[in-house]
């Protein structure tokens, strides 16, 4: 690995960082030991810019390109997205679940098209019949506002940032 930009980025099967490379876990190193690539990175990604500056921190996160893309402008360093989330109400279509019912018998344990089964369902009562509340199971509302996983199948590989090789010229 003798030919890589100082400031380079790569995946790596190891589980270290080889030499002239380190490990992109968000550490800080010295200025004093990283010059070059301190005047690369600067404190993009951490340190105090007087004795340290941090490398990215790649662990659970998917790189993507800075700039302009689908109505998103994302500026080096940015770091956005979670690994779990909770859905909220207002952030499901609208949508409706009015009943259905049929004036067969209900003696079927899946009545057809998966209606309310019983004679005359909707049919207006007598004065002097108390109205009924609907099943809470019919009407009432799903879930449990617990989190689920937000990540899309992935392989974990280590992420390298190359501290010695060739300074990358601006074009």
């Amino acid at each position: 690995m003798s030919d890589q930009y100082m400031g380079e980025i790569r995946m790596f099967a190891g589980g270290y960082a080889p030499q002239g490379w380190a490990l992109c876990n968000g550490q800080l190193l010295p200025i004093t030991d990283n010059e070059v690539l301190f005047t690369l990175i600067g404190t993009t990604y951490g340190g105090d810019g007087m004795t340290t500056f941090g490398v990215p921190d790649m662990r659970g996160r998917v790189p993507i390109s800075v700039g302009n893309g689908a109505g998103s402008n994302y500026m080096l360093g940015q770091k956005s997205g979670a690994e779990s989330v909770t859905l909220l109400t207002s952030q499901m279509p609208a949508h409706g679940h009015l009943p259905a019912a049929q004036s067969a018998p209900g003696n079927q344990p899946l009545p057809t098209n998966n209606v309310w089964a019983a004679k005359q369902v909707f049919e207006k009562p007598a004065a002097d019949t108390p109205l009924v509340a609907m099943s809470a199971a019919a009407v009432s509302s799903a879930g449990s506002n617990q989190s689920h996983d937000n990540l899309m199948p992935f392989m974990a590989l280590t992420f390298i940032i190359a501290t010695q090789g060739i300074f990358p010229s601006q074009a």
